[in-house]
C-alpha cells in the first residue's frame, strides 16, 4: 500500500507539472512587458498618489524619482501620511525642496474610519484631493507605494501604454529587491508564485476573467475609478490590489498586468522573519479565511512541490524506477520553469532545484497566517492589526 500510495502521487505530482506547464496561461514566461506605445497626440493631466505610513528608511530613495519624473503633460505628487511616528510627512516635504521637479503636496487623513484598511483610507484621500484640487480632474491616477523607485520616463511610458492601448489600468509588478541570502531564496519564488496564480497573458486577454494588478504600480483612468466605485467598494480588502484589478474589470474596464523593467522596489528584507511577515499577513486572507481553501492549499502545496523530490529520493532508495522517473520529471519541469524568473532577478540558477525548500517555507507562512488570524492578529503591518472582513 505504501509503494501504491508512493507511486500515486509521484504521478499526480507530474500530471499537475504537465498541466501547469502547458495550460496555465504560460506563468512561467517572463517576457510580459508593457504593450506596444505610441506617444499620444495630447498628453493627459496625471495625479501620483503615493500611500506612506512609517517610510522615511525608503523615502530618500523612492520619492525623488517620482519628482523628477521626465513627463511631458501636466502631473502632481500627492503623498498622503498615514499617521507616521518617523517624520515621514516631513522628510517628504525637505526632499521636495532639495529635488525640484513635479509639485508635492503633503496631506494626512487622520485614522481610518470602521471598515476600512489604513492603505485604501489613504488613497481614499489621495484620490479626492487629486479630483478636487484642480479645476479639472486628472485624466489618470498613478497609484504607487512609497518603497517603488521610477526611472525618469516611467510615468511617460506607462501613459503611453495605456492610451495606445486604450487601458482602463496598467499595473507593473515592480522588481523587488533580492540582495541577501533570504531574499535570493524568497523573493522570485513570491513573483512566480503569483504569477503561477494570475498568470500575467490571461489576465491581458481583452475578455479576460482573470483579474490581478501590483499594488506598487497601478495606473488607473479616472473615469474607470469612478465607474468601479473604488477604493471604496474594496474598502476592507487586505489584498488591495487584485481587489482593485477585479472591481475595474468587473465595471467594464480593460487591465494590464506585466512585468516592470524600469520599476524596482527599494525595500529590503535581508532576514528570514522580515519576508515572513511580508507573506504571512495577507496569505490567509486570499484564502478568504477559509479553513477548507487553506487545507487544500497546504495539501496542493505539498503534491505540487514536496512530492517530486521525495517520490525521487525513495524511488531511487527501495528500487523502484518508475516512482523516481516521475518524480525527477516533475522536479526537472518544477525547476525548468522557474529558471525564467531566476534570469529575470540575475540569480544563479543553482536556486532552482531548491524550489521545493521554498514552496515548504510558504507553506509554513500559509499555516502561520492562519494561526496569526485565529489568534485573533489577523492581518498585522505596521502597528495596524485587520480582522477578517464582513461580507460587503
Amino acid at each position: 500500500m505504501g509503494l501504491l500510495t508512493a507511486a500515486c502521487a509521484a504521478y499526480a505530482s507530474l500530471a499537475a507539472w504537465l498541466w501547469l506547464t502547458l495550460a496555465q496561461g504560460m506563468f512561467w514566461r517572463t517576457d510580459v512587458r508593457l504593450p506596444p506605445r505610441t506617444a499620444p497626440a495630447h498628453w493627459p493631466s496625471v495625479a501620483i498618489v503615493v500611500p506612506a505610513r512609517d517610510e522615511a528608511e525608503v523615502l530618500p530613495r523612492s520619492l525623488p524619482s517620482l519628482i523628477a519624473q521626465d513627463y511631458p503633460g501636466e502631473a502632481e505628487v500627492i503623498l498622503v501620511d498615514d499617521g507616521s511616528t518617523d517624520g515621514t510627512g516631513e522628510l517628504a516635504r525637505r526632499l521636495a525642496r532639495e529635488h525640484p521637479g513635479l509639485p508635492l503636496t503633503v496631506v494626512s487623513p487622520g485614522d481610518p474610519a470602521p471598515g476600512w484598511t489604513g492603505k485604501l483610507w489613504a488613497l481614499r484621500h489621495g484620490i479626492a484631493i487629486a479630483r478636487t484640487a484642480h479645476s479639472a480632474e486628472p485624466d489618470f491616477l498613478l497609484l504607487t507605494d512609497a518603497d517603488i523607485a521610477h526611472e525618469p520616463d516611467s510615468l511617460r511610458e506607462l501613459v503611453a501604454a495605456a492610451t495606445s492601448a486604450d487601458l482602463d489600468l496598467v499595473s507593473q509588478m515592480a522588481r523587488l529587491r533580492v540582495v541577501g541570502v533570504w531574499e535570493r531564496l524568497v523573493v522570485p519564488a513570491f513573483v512566480y508564485f503569483f504569477a503561477q496564480l494570475y498568470p500575467f497573458r490571461r489576465i491581458n486577454r481583452p475578455s479576460a476573467r482573470t483579474a490581478a494588478a501590483a499594488g506598487g504600480c497601478v495606473l488607473l483612468r479616472t473615469t474607470a475609478a469612478v465607474r468601479a466605485g473604488v477604493p471604496d467598494r474594496i474598502r476592507q480588502a487586505v489584498i488591495d490590489d487584485v481587489s482593485l484589478a477585479r472591481a475595474v474589470q468587473r465595471s467594464g474596464g480593460r487591465i494590464w498586468l506585466g512585468l516592470a523593467e524600469r520599476v524596482d522596489s527599494v525595500r529590503p528584507y535581508p532576514a528570514l522573519a522580515d519576508l515572513w511577515r511580508m507573506v504571512s499577513r495577507s496569505a490567509y486572507a486570499q484564502l478568504r479565511h477559509q479553513p477548507l481553501l487553506l487545507a487544500g492549499t497546504v495539501a496542493g502545496l505539498a503534491l505540487v512541490y514536496l512530492v517530486p523530490p521525495a517520490a525521487l529520493l525513495a524511488g531511487l532508495a527501495t528500487g523502484h524506477p518508475a516512482v523516481a522517473w516521475a518524480g525527477g520529471l516533475a522536479w526537472l519541469l518544477m525547476a525548468g520553469t522557474y529558471l525564467p524568473m531566476l534570469r529575470y532577478y540575475r540569480q544563479s540558477v543553482v536556486l532552482a532545484p531548491l524550489l521545493p525548500f521554498t514552496a515548504l517555507l510558504y507553506l509554513l507562512m500559509t499555516v502561520d497566517s492562519a494561526v496569526q488570524h485565529y489568534r485573533g492578529r489577523g492581518a498585522a503591518w505596521k502597528g495596524r492589526t485587520y480582522a477578517r472582513p464582513s461580507d460587503a
